[in-house]
């Protein structure tokens, strides 16, 4: 077991890496971990995909987090794989969804959910400009449980 293991990032592959980091800074106001990463070489290419690989790309700092918190980490290939499955649903095996607690649920289809211990969450999804899902939460009520 990894029992001391720390949370660092989430990673997402993009088409156009600036284009996806400047949507969540605007809609989420994620904030640049600098410096902006750009990697190729020998290393890259035995850890990530063979001859030739390059990667370029930057870290988000998460909305509620300080300096040193997790991050959205948005990274674009090259060269990219080809294709791509079709856009993923919340019951497909793989990276499923990044969840962000707003203020109001209204863009989409509102969900509302009673928990295990009596609280109701109320959520929504969308996809940013990639297709990549975001649920969008509201606190969760109180807890009644003691």
């Amino acid at each position: 077991m990894l029992r001391d293991a720390l949370y660092l990032h989430t990673n997402l592959i993009a088409k156009y890496w600036r284009a996806l980091a400047a949507f969540y800074c605007d809609v989420f106001s994620c904030r640049p971990a600098p410096p902006e990463r750009s990697y190729s070489g020998r290393d890259l290419e035995r850890g990530a995909s063979g001859a030739g690989a390059a990667l370029a790309g930057v870290h988000l700092l998460l909305p509620g987090f300080a300096e040193g918190g997790p991050t959205l980490e948005i990274f674009s290939y090259s060269p990219a794989a080809a294709g791509r499955a079709a856009h993923p649903q919340p019951n497909h095996f793989g990276f499923g969804h990044i969840a962000f607690a707003v203020a109001s649920v209204s863009v989409g289809d509102t969900v509302t959910h009673t928990l295990a211990d009596g609280r109701r969450v109320e959520w929504c999804c969308m996809r940013d400009p990639e297709g990549n899902l975001i649920e969008l939460q509201l606190p969760p009520e109180p807890s009644t449980h003691r």
